[in-house]
């Protein structure tokens, strides 16, 4: 019997000891728990915040990307604008009549040159007019349009007629 309870002494300090482990080891890792916890809190709470952030500032650097590409578009066409003046300014100059003898003739030739607008100036006036009135894009001809270079827009398919009246052109759309 004594035996026994010597035995039965060192089996229950065995299990007080693993009792004393367990207990340890569920301490340690409810502390671990709670950190996990407190972790998982704090980071719900930084994603909410982030998030928050991301819809105001994808508001504003949407608009803000969309006014660069504007103005980057704004001077792209602006550059392509006086590449398209500068070659038409050396290519295709306004007509002159040195040709005519007489001083009357020259006159009238002077002030009806005088009175000419540039190729430039005519695709500036139709591509203002597509831009401006897409509904109504045709620019009435008048005597300031010289005719060769109504003709050479026509011929080259850079400009339409009108389909009633052929005073007015417009600009051909491009694909």
């Amino acid at each position: 019997m004594l035996k026994l309870c010597s035995e039965l002494e060192m089996v229950a300090s065995c299990y007080e000891a693993k009792r004393d482990t367990l207990r340890e080891t569920k301490e340690l890792e409810q502390k671990w728990l709670e950190e996990k916890e407190e972790a998982l809190v704090a980071a719900s709470n930084h994603t909410e915040r982030l998030k928050m952030e991301k819809e105001k500032i994808s508001e504003l650097s949407v608009l803000q990307d969309t006014k660069a590409k504007i103005q980057k578009m704004k001077v792209y066409q602006e550059s392509l604008m006086e590449c398209l003046g500068d070659i038409l300014e050396k290519h295709v100059p306004l007509p002159q009549n040195d040709s005519s003898t007489n001083k009357k003739k020259k006159n009238i030739a002077q002030e009806s040159d005088e009175d000419l607008i540039s190729l430039n100036e005519i695709l500036e006036l139709l591509m203002n007019q597509v831009l401006n009135t897409p509904h109504d894009p045709y620019v009435t001809i008048d005597s300031t349009f010289w005719p060769p270079y109504i003709e050479m827009l026509l011929r080259y398919g850079i400009a339409v007629r009108h389909q009633e009246n052929n005073f007015k052109i417009r600009l051909e759309t491009f694909c």
